[in-house]
């Protein structure tokens, strides 16, 4: 029976043990906020590749553009960007040379007036991550 008790006792510790480590492993694993994405994160305009600020002058000009869903609603599915209502955030297409598709690189606009947004984002990996555009 003793021998039982034990065993019981040293079950119940390692389960919790291996709660509290799971506990502290989700915790170290969690996605950055949106503000602190956008204070770590920043691009000068400038900066840009070429293709990106060509991109960016047609955003600012209202196009024309050379992809079929650029200015589409982007729906901020990853959350990286801070939160707002659908609609507020288009996708712009940026060209990346030797590419025969839309390729992976993006600007991300959001406000009321397309042509004058709050805040533009450039991801060159589909969305994985944003930098925030400085002018």
């Amino acid at each position: 029976m003793r021998v039982a008790q034990q065993a019981m006792a040293r079950r119940w510790w390692f389960t919790m043990l291996m709660g509290f480590i799971l506990l502290a492993c989700t915790n170290l694993v969690q996605a950055r906020s949106p503000q602190e994405v956008q204070v770590q994160a920043k691009l000068l305009a400038k900066d840009l590749p070429r293709e990106g600020q060509t991109t960016y002058q047609l955003i600012r000009k209202g196009g024309p553009f050379p992809y079929e869903k650029d200015g589409t609603v982007f729906g901020n599915r990853e959350r990286l960007l801070p939160r707002e209502t659908r609609g507020f955030y288009r996708e712009y297409t940026v060209r990346t040379p030797g590419v025969r598709h839309r390729g992976a690189r993006r600007i991300v606009c959001g406000g009321p007036v397309p042509t004058e947004p709050k805040a533009c984002y450039y991801t060159e990996d589909h969305y994985a991550s944003f930098r925030l555009i400085v002018d």
